[in-house]
């Protein structure tokens, strides 16, 4: 099992964090980021004067806006108000639960699937101490 998961994570990391990222983006629409392509050389500079893949809150018209470049995946970035982060969040942690709770399914079909005890070795069923 625990070289089952080795491999499932080395295989996630070289599969390069584009895949993350593009999950990430996926969420970003679905909690209702806007998205804005990086189309002329203006904004080709202002995104790669953000942090890339990561959020920054600014002030906007008096409102307080939630940013996320990505120069890497789609050259663009995402534009949100606060009710587009709190949705955000919150699909991150619903996924997270999700992922936890498949990881835990997983280990313990594995488990009961590989559950092969030689009584043998301990002398019987109960050990050499017959409890």
């Amino acid at each position: 099992m625990v070289k089952f998961a080795t491999m499932v994570t080395a295989l996630a990391v070289l599969g390069g964090c584009s895949g993350i990222v593009q999950d990430k983006e996926n969420m970003l629409a679905a909690a209702g980021f806007a998205f804005k392509p990086a189309d002329t050389p203006q904004k080709i500079a202002a995104l790669h004067a953000l942090p890339p893949h990561k959020f920054v809150r600014q002030t906007r018209n008096g409102q307080q806006v939630w940013i996320y470049a990505d120069p890497t995946v789609c050259n663009c970035l995402y534009a949100g108000n606060e009710a587009a982060y709190d949705a955000y969040r919150h699909e991150v942690f619903e996924k997270h639960i999700a992922d936890e709770q498949e990881m835990a399914a997983s280990m313990n079909q594995d488990a009961a699937a590989n559950i092969s005890m030689d009584w043998g070795v301990w002398g019987g069923p109960w050990g050499p101490y017959g409890f």
